[in-house]
């Protein structure tokens, strides 16, 4: 026969160990989430580096110099420029395209003009299509790699310098690619965005 202390000694026991599970379940899942939400943003850069490596989802590759001889195709290269919302910049390239050989180095300008009567930072995101091109095509210099500062109402050319690497030519997926497309979407800085959508700021484009 069981005493009733006892019985009250066993549920307290039962009790305790109940809460203790509880406990470490509820720590286990908490650390669960914190690892899950470092692990998101230790990807990020991997991620990034990744597409830049490998041209993945469109990323032109970023290269030093043109150390390739000119290869024999010739292809259209277009290019695209956009604002996002809350910038008060105009920006458009000076050319719409032009046809390049691969292999060879060209230099083209993008035009660009802050609206407003402020200093204004912005950077640029950038990205090839067909996304299967951007393997091949290399950037020498850009100023998509650096935050860029225009005074008030001050216009600017940025030079992109690039070629497409001629080994383009023995990819059986670009054999049919006779047209890539370069986009640019500006964006305000990071430390610009608070405060720049003003209801005496919202100038239209240029010209």
């Amino acid at each position: 026969m069981i005493a009733s202390g006892d019985r009250e000694g066993t549920a307290l026991t039962q009790r305790g160990r109940t809460a203790r599970n509880s406990r470490l379940i509820g720590a286990g899942g908490a650390l669960l989430a914190l690892t899950m939400v470092g692990l998101t943003y230790a990807a990020a850069p991997f991620y990034s580096a990744f597409c830049r490596a490998t041209g993945y989802e469109g990323t032109p590759q970023v290269v030093k110099a043109n150390v390739d001889a000119e290869g024999r195709r010739i292809l259209r290269v277009a290019f695209d420029a956009n604002v996002a919302p809350g910038l008060g910049w105009s920006f458009e390239p000076e050319s719409d395209s032009i046809r390049l050989r691969t292999g060879q180095t060209a230099t083209v300008y993008f035009r660009v003009r802050n609206l407003r009567d402020s200093e204004v930072a912005a950077r640029a995101t950038f990205n090839v299509t067909p996304e299967v091109s951007g393997g091949w095509f290399d950037k020498i210099s850009c100023f998509c790699f650096t935050e860029q500062h225009l005074g008030p109402r001050e216009s600017a050319e940025w030079p992109v310098v690039f070629f497409l690497d001629p080994k383009l030519e023995t990819d059986p997926s670009m054999a049919r690619v006779d047209s890539i497309t370069l986009s640019y979407t500006l964006f305000a800085a990071p430390s610009e965005r608070p405060s720049q959508v003003g209801p005496g700021d919202r100038a239209g484009p240029a010209g």
